[in-house]
């Protein structure tokens, strides 16, 4: 009875508004405000959450003007903070910067953190300079909600000296502000920001360097290769330089081929002292193409033994199986035993990339890459590198592995993992059921388990982030 009082009640004031709204286009000389805003006022005070709906909806879209504005925006203080954080969002949405001062006040003085995020979200619709110059203040000082909230409204605001700010902001900022900062102007994608990036790429403070490498590798171009590659330089050794590394690589790989897109870090790299160079070596290995491959070799070639282990290493970083040959030469003729071993598992990781080979040549050469191994760990990863290549064949690679104790368990995950596709399962249900079966005897993991049952029934299986 009351959700049909309250529907009731929700038609009567859609009814009401659309006769007043039809009165008001009727009416040469009308003012919206004589009749429409008192009425939409009224519904957002309104307990039932439904006609509140249909007010903020109304804020949205209909009496036009500053003084209506004016009106709606005076109803912030009268409201409870559910409706708060309503009219906030309506406010944003109509975009009249007459809201402003009143969105600023609740702002100031309400401590409800829903509510203060509607509010910073609401400035960020309307905001001008000081409204820009606030917001960088509460990524700064604000608690963890507010400062979310000011950076996604510092993203999104349309104020158009927004970016100018920020950028005079990252000269003078501490460090934990200018990563935020550069986060935003990436998501922004400002790209007159770049020579800022840059700058910040090559900073004393290793998280301001990071996050300018990340923020590079969505915003630049092949012009800012050669700076980029100083920022690599700068990284320290370890995950920081390997993340700076995958940035540069993003703005190399939008290069057509693998060999143009490594011309403009092989241009970076001839400009370099030659301790500089034997840095980058590894970068050149995980971009691929023939001048890197040509420096590499000749690293390889060298007398000298760290120079050579360093050839060796950024060989094993070949981003594709165009390597493949080397590769295996390295892992049967090598003088040094780690050089074989690592040779021999970048090729079982080359493999199965998808390079422009079919299918079946993808397997052919993990087959030869397993049939080299002489350690179960590397066995456990060709078994593992085949469910990524999805096909019927890669099924009856695995399966015999079941019989292996030691390898029972990586091959039942590689299974369930071909099983995952549908389009491979469902034409070869028969065989999979076969594995599927093998492996409920086999597997104690319970996903396993869980996996392998529903693949035999038809069923889905959602991936865990």
């Amino acid at each position: 009875m009351t959700y049909c009082l309250s529907t009731l009640r929700l038609f009567c004031c859609a009814v009401g508004l659309a006769s007043v709204c039809g009165a008001i286009a009727g009416a040469e000389a009308a003012d919206p405000s004589d009749e429409l805003v008192p009425m939409v006022i009224e519904l957002l005070a309104d307990a039932d959450k439904d006609v509140r709906a249909l007010g903020f909806d109304q804020v949205r879209t209909s009496a036009p003007g500053e003084q209506a504005t004016l009106e709606f925006a005076a109803q912030l203080r009268k409201l409870a903070p559910e409706g708060q954080v309503g009219l906030l969002s309506a406010l944003a949405d109509r975009g009249d910067p007459g809201a402003r001062d009143e969105v600023a006040a609740t702002l100031k003085s309400t401590a409800d953190e829903k509510v203060r995020s509607a509010a910073i979200a609401t400035l960020g619709a309307l905001a001008g300079p000081a409204d820009v110059q606030l917001l960088i203040e509460l990524v700064s000082s604000g608690e963890p909600a507010a400062r979310a909230a000011a950076r996604a409204s510092l993203a999104k605001t349309a104020c158009g000296e927004t970016v100018a700010l920020i950028r005079a902001e990252l000269n003078r900022a501490p460090a934990a502000l200018r990563m935020d900062l550069i986060e935003v102007l990436t998501t922004r994608r400002a790209l007159e920001a770049l020579p800022d990036l840059l700058q910040a790429a090559v900073d004393d403070d290793g998280s301001v360097r990071s996050a300018a490498m990340t923020g590079l590798g969505q915003l630049a171009g092949a012009q800012e290769v050669p700076e980029m590659v100083r920022g690599v330089l700068k990284a320290s050794r370890g995950s920081e330089r390997q993340a700076a590394e995958r940035s540069l690589l993003l703005v190399c790989n939008r290069a057509k081929t693998e060999n143009t897109k490594a011309e403009p870090l092989l241009d970076a790299v001839n400009a370099l002292s030659d301790a500089e160079r034997q840095a980058i070596l590894p970068t050149l290995g995980r971009t691929g193409g023939e001048g890197a491959l040509r420096m590499i070799e000749s690293a390889i070639a060298d007398q000298d033994p760290a120079l050579h282990d360093l050839g060796v290493r950024s060989l094993c970083n070949w981003p594709s199986a165009a390597i493949a040959p080397r590769l295996k030469e390295l892992a049967t003729s090598e003088e040094h035993d780690a050089h074989r071993a690592l040779a021999l598992r970048t090729l079982l990781r080359v493999a199965p990339l998808p390079d422009g080979r079919t299918d079946e040549e993808k397997l052919a050469l993990l087959q030869q890459a397993a049939a080299m191994c002489t350690r179960d760990e590397d066995r456990q990863f060709a078994l593992e590198r085949a469910a990524a290549i999805r096909t019927l064949e890669s099924l009856r690679f695995v399966v015999p592995y079941l019989d292996q104790p030691t390898f029972a368990p990586q091959a039942c995950q590689s299974i369930v993992e071909l099983a995952h596709h549908r389009g491979l399962r469902e034409p070869n249900k028969a065989e999979f059921d076969a594995a599927l079966d093998r492996v409920l005897a086999i597997s104690d993991d319970p996903t396993v388990r869980d996996r392998a049952t529903r693949y035999k029934n038809g069923q889905t299986w959602n991936r865990p982030r």
